[in-house]
């Protein structure tokens, strides 16, 4: 029986998985869910003898069911080939009792890479199946990575276009730089003036603005998005959950049907909620351990059943989860509120006006699965420095805010059971604060120096990622207010 996409607010029903993946957000402002999640339709032993590609085919092809098994396979192919810099394309490393998820070897040395690599072949192919003539126009905000990770993917696709938002000020240097440097005729990238919230609910407003859709049809585009509110985008990280699974089986870490929990530096709870879906799918999870940083609106809701983004947005040393509106937590409030498209409906519009909303205590029963904590930042810095000083082993701020929450969860459950903890971003990423956590002096070297170092002491080799952007030439200079999005996105597509 095939599955169906709908919108988490009702006014979408029915759609195939290639509408939904052309659409990214659905009409009415809300997300398109799956009617069903679908089973692993293999034994955890037969996924533990798959590549990454074969069992990437396995679990998507369970989503995408209007996808032929031809065209999908391709769309994996082109996805995950030598952009990826180690063919297990995302290893498990084990540090100080836990096991690393490395996500961060692609091409922009960031986990977005993992979904961002396919969502382009997804779409196009999406496209062709549907017999859409317009040019698609990816909007996107980012916090940091997934705007040079959808630059990356999209650079020169025919039929596409990319123009990615960031927040002026909230990234990293070497995040600024990947994006700025961007080429690609089809690419923009603009700095607004503003914080993260602040660019995502502008792109919202893009999307849910008919008469700009309208000129914009007239003049053959249609928008879509590489946020993790596409379908698209979110389906493909299940993907690296089962796979971890199945790795840490192959190697008689654990014995088949043996739970694990799942540790997840948590911004826009997309990377989470993919855990999640993976549990439901029928993979042996324990606990989904949300890792929230300063900015806590997580961890609060988590212990209080009430989501309240009116507080104060705080820059961390953890730019990719500074963030007050986690979008994709809506699928799972759909989830929780008995798949009902009026109570997620009547929740966003208070998340909308008043800037909060609180969920039932028989709603909060449906996070069972979930442990939430935070760790700010000097514990954040204290755990890289940690797990540095104890075995060399070095990892980014989002990473360490995951492995900090990791060991208060330990403290809190003494749960043994073995634990994959998902590594967002390469270190390199985050050079000047990375190397800060360890106690090295970063105050007279530029980004770059600081690369160097970093990579001596690690023992690590540069990415290709960071050796790429050190003299390339900035190529987009873009900035606007908040209010300026609508102008600046009519003057790309003339």
């Amino acid at each position: 029986m095939s599955i169906s996409y709908s919108s988490t607010r009702g006014g979408e029903t029915g759609l195939t998985a290639s509408e939904a993946i052309l659409q990214g957000l659905a009409k009415d402002g809300g997300l398109f869910v799956p009617d069903r999640i679908p089973a692993l339709d293999h034994t955890l032993a037969e996924l533990a003898r798959m590549d990454y590609r074969e069992l990437a085919y396995q679990v998507m092809k369970l989503f995408f069911d209007d996808f032929t098994e031809e065209e999908l396979r391709g769309c994996i192919e082109k996805a995950y080939d030598e952009k990826f810099d180690t063919p297990e394309i995302a290893p498990l490393a084990y540090a100080e009792g836990a096991y690393y998820l490395e996500l961060f070897h692609g091409a922009t040395i960031a986990f977005k890479d993992m979904a961002l690599s396919i969502l382009p072949h997804l779409m196009t192919t999406s496209a062709k199946k549907n017999a859409i003539s317009e040019e698609i126009v990816i909007l996107t905000a980012t916090s940091g990575d997934t705007g040079k990770a959808a630059l990356a993917g999209f650079a020169d696709v025919p039929g596409t276009r990319i123009m990615v938002f960031y927040p002026k000020g909230g990234v990293s240097r070497i995040q600024e730089l990947q994006m700025v440097t961007q080429k690609g005729a089809n690419t923009r990238v603009v700095a607004i003036h503003g914080n993260f919230d602040d660019a995502q609910t502008g792109v919202k407003k893009l999307f849910a603005d008919r008469e700009l859709e309208r000129s914009m049809k007239e003049r053959g585009f249609r928008f879509s998005s590489a946020n993790s509110i596409n379908i698209g985008r979110l389906v493909p990280q299940i993907c690296y959950y089962v796979y971890a699974y199945a790795t840490l089986l192959k190697e008689e870490r654990i014995g088949e049907g043996d739970p694990v929990n799942i540790v997840v530096p948590t911004g826009n709870f997309g990377n989470i909620l993919a855990a999640f879906y993976a549990k439901q799918m029928g993979l042996p999870v324990g606990k989904l351990i949300c890792a929230s940083n300063t900015n806590k609106v997580l961890f609060d809701f988590f212990r209080s059943g009430t989501y309240d983004r009116n507080r104060e947005f705080v820059l961390t040393s953890s730019p990719s989860m500074d963030i007050l509106i986690s979008s994709n937590l809506e699928r799972l409030i759909y989830r929780i509120g008995g798949n009902s498209p009026e109570r997620c409906k009547e929740l966003m519009a208070l998340l909308s006006g008043d800037g909060k909303y609180e969920i039932t205590e028989k709603e909060r029963e449906g996070l069972s699965d979930f442990y939430g904590n935070f760790a700010d930042e000097e514990e954040t810095f204290a755990e890289i420095r940690r797990i540095y000083e104890s075995c060399g082993y070095v990892i980014d701020t989002h990473t360490a805010v995951a492995s900090a929450v990791y060991q208060k969860y330990l403290a809190d459950t003494k749960d043994e059971t073995p634990s994959i903890i998902a590594s967002t971003a390469s270190p390199f990423k985050f050079t000047r604060n990375v190397m800060k956590a360890m106690g090295e002096d970063v105050s007279a070297e530029d980004d770059f120096a600081l690369v160097d170092r970093l990579s001596h002491l690690s023992g690590v080799a540069v990415p290709r990622a960071v050796k790429e952007i050190r003299n390339a030439a900035v190529l987009h200079d873009t900035e606007c207010d908040v209010d300026g999005m609508k102008a600046v996105v009519e003057a790309f597509l003339v």
